[in-house]
């Protein structure tokens, strides 16, 4: 029998979804946390995939906390949590579970690809205010490949070994349980905050062999400001939790200067193209958005 339990959150990405139970191996337990979807997932699931464990939630309850009700019902030693649209190919997941030989493997994170088959950033270091600030002034951008300027995102560097980092991320995270989601994170850095609290107990392996196809974004919100608002809303929120309200002001600070770079950058670009690029357009309004999203992000669920 297999050791592992994969959970599965769903909202709205009936489609993805399917895919993505069809893609799990049978001899897997295989757990949908269905977060009040109205695209008929949660009745695709019970119809099709009957041995599938199915949990209706009657409102989004974000992501943390629905993998969270996943780990509930569990039964098996390891926990993937597996995002509604990734794909895992033949044998990645045991390939992932194969890593856990000894108690302080805690961990491990598979290579997620884009349908173009292209990386995805996978794994990261550590989160610090110089990496945010690295992000937000557009260093990391404009020098990828300095471990200086770009401190954050690692797997682009790491080869095909199986190596120990920080943390990898939540579309694809199995954990020897020890540690559950933090519920006060609705969605992005959910996965960030667990993988620091994992490291207290062991180490976290980004696996490359095990290969997994990932739609990103695809149950993110449907305005790209609310989601890059969460996002920036769930680094303050980490900051807060474990180095206190000074690293969090510092934090917001960075996020807010930097909507207002790519303001400024993007109203240039409108101007200098007299208001004809709909995308620019569309960009200004974005960061505008984000640059005066209320303090404690955006109200509405994504």
């Amino acid at each position: 029998m297999s050791r592992v339990s994969v959970v599965v959150v769903s909202y709205n990405t009936r489609d993805k979804l399917r895919r993505c139970l069809a893609c799990i191996e049978p001899e897997h337990e295989v757990i949908v946390v269905d977060n009040a979807s109205n695209d008929g997932s949660a009745e695709m699931v019970s119809t099709e995939f009957p041995a599938v464990k199915l949990i209706r939630n009657r409102s989004n309850r974000g992501f943390g906390s629905a993998n969270n009700q996943g780990l509930d019902v569990k039964t098996r030693e390891l926990v993937l949590f597996l995002n509604s649209d990734a794909y895992a190919e033949p044998g990645a997941i045991d390939r992932l579970a194969k890593e856990f030989v000894s108690p302080d493997i805690v961990a491990a994170g598979g290579q997620l690809l884009n349908p173009d088959g292209t990386r995805q950033l996978s794994s990261a270091n550590r989160l610090t205010l110089w990496a945010v600030f690295c992000e937000q002034s557009l260093l990391e951008k404009a020098f990828p490949r300095s471990t200086f300027f770009s401190p954050y995102w690692n797997s682009s560097r790491i080869g095909n070994e199986t190596t120990a980092v920080e943390q990898v991320m939540g579309a694809c995270l199995m954990i020897r349980p020890r540690e559950r989601f933090d519920e006060r994170f609705f969605l992005y850095c959910e996965d960030t905050e667990l993988c620091f609290r994992l490291r207290r107990h062991g180490k976290i392996l980004y696996v490359p062999e095990a290969r997994f196809s990932h739609d990103l974004g695809s149950s993110s919100a449907s305005e790209r400001w609310v989601a890059i608002a969460r996002y920036n809303r769930g680094k303050e929120i980490f900051f807060r939790i474990h180095f206190g309200p000074f690293y969090r002001s510092v934090c917001w600070l960075y996020d807010r200067k930097g909507a207002a770079l790519r303001l400024i950058i993007w109203s240039l670009a409108t101007a200098a193209t007299l208001g004809r690029k709909p995308q620019f357009v569309g960009q200004v309004r974005t960061f505008w958005k984000v640059m005066t999203a209320p303090l404690r992000g955006p109200a509405r669920p994504v």
